[in-house]
């Protein structure tokens, strides 16, 4: 049966009509480096800690035209080409973005920065040159990759481990200002006055959703405390607002903001409260003050690290959770890492979200944006 999706038979088809003659042909490390093409089709969390690779590269080639494939629904917020980029629209099941990035280039240098099979996109772009990690499962994803780049032995946030393809120093840490906003859309819906404390309930993954008593009394908390509750959500996670608050007590949000609005949200909000996701990440581009609730997700991998260290981010999880046991980043098993990606068929009782209580999330508020809420109101 058709599941209603484009097939990406075609696409790859196209890809592969124009990678593979070019495999044949010698690569050799361009000396002039004048165009760059960073290669990916990450989520947006994952998408927005590439700013540290992206800053570094605008430091070391100045002069260089550089590209970067994102996701059609985060193109808003690289509307302001922040370091100098450009955002090239890519859907990986169209065929008509694939023509289009087709004509974008040749590219002298490609780094690939998630998993190496987005390598045959960049070679079939004309990447004369690419870099990517190494560690993978290997076979076809590699044929196109040049030059592998070891993954660090040692802990670090993937912000700092993707910045790691090009060689050279780290970049200077994320100051907020230093990403564009983009637009403010015409047709924002209007914000509540301040202060107000967003509190964004979705994830992409069922294993990090609070539940829902949690966030109801978090928002009498903030009731109480005289800051105004917005409930945000994806279109699709409307449900999870109406369990919370069934009787609409307070503003919502929940599937009314693109990229944009979201960002302008975020921009005026006093603090806001979410699962390991990628609202959590936007707010590190805004500056505000984020209390981010790690279920089975690592928070040294998704956590500030060095790239977003003067980030207001308070990390809030339960560190002792022994099915937190899986070691896999993005197809590589690496030692130090710790999280996991069960289905919910394969594990149906949570505990990692689940015993993160109130109390612990209020300690985070107060720590990172200096509101303190009381629970129950004593």
């Amino acid at each position: 049966m058709a599941s209603g999706k484009p097939s990406r038979f075609w696409p790859r088809l196209l890809v592969f009509a124009y990678a593979l003659p070019r495999l044949i042909l010698p690569s050799r490390r361009p000396e002039n480096i004048r165009r760059i093409l960073v290669a990916h089709h990450l989520l947006l969390g994952d998408t927005i800690m590439l700013a540290g690779l992206l800053k570094k590269l605008r430091r070391d080639y100045p002069a260089a035209g550089i590209d970067v494939l994102v996701p059609v629904a985060w193109l808003p917020i690289f509307a302001g080409a922040p370091y100098g980029v450009r955002a090239l629209p890519y859907d990986p099941r169209s065929l008509a973005s694939h023509r289009e990035l087709l004509a974008c280039g040749p590219y002298d240098w490609a780094l690939v920065p998630a998993d190496n099979r987005w390598s045959w996109v960049a070679r079939a772009m004309g990447a004369r040159w690419i870099t990517a990690f190494a560690g993978g499962p290997g076979g076809s994803k590699d044929w196109p990759v040049d030059e592998h780049v070891a993954w660090p032995t040692t802990a670090e946030a993937w912000g700092d481990i993707a910045s790691r393809l090009a060689p050279g120093q780290e970049p200077a840490p994320f100051i907020v200002g230093e990403w564009p906003a983009p637009g403010r859309p015409a047709a924002i819906p209007a914000l509540p006055a301040a202060p107000y404390a967003v509190l964004h309930l979705g994830a992409s993954s069922p294993h990090k959703l609070w539940p829902a008593e949690h966030w109801r009394a978090l928002a009498e908390g903030f009731d109480v405390a005289e800051v105004r509750v917005v409930w945000s959500a994806g279109p699709r996670e409307l449900d999870l607002v109406h369990a919370v608050d069934p009787e609409g007590r307070f503003v919502s949000m929940a599937g009314k903001l693109d990229m944009a609005g979201l960002w302008y949200l975020l921009t005026e909000a006093a603090v806001l409260v979410s699962p390991d996701t990628g609202v959590a990440h936007l707010a590190r581009l805004t500056g505000t003050p984020a209390v981010v609730l790690f279920g089975p997700g690592s928070p040294i991998i998704s956590g500030p690290g060095r790239f977003w260290c003067d980030s207001p981010f308070a990390v809030v999880w339960v560190e002792d959770i022994p099915c937190r046991d899986q070691n896999l980043l993005f197809e590589r098993p690496l030692p130090w890492v710790r999280h996991c990606w069960r289905s919910v068929a394969e594990c149906g009782n949570p505990r990692c979200i689940q015993q993160i209580d109130e109390n612990q999330v209020m300690q985070a508020i107060e720590r990172v944006a200096g509101i303190r809420l009381e629970k129950d109101g004593k």
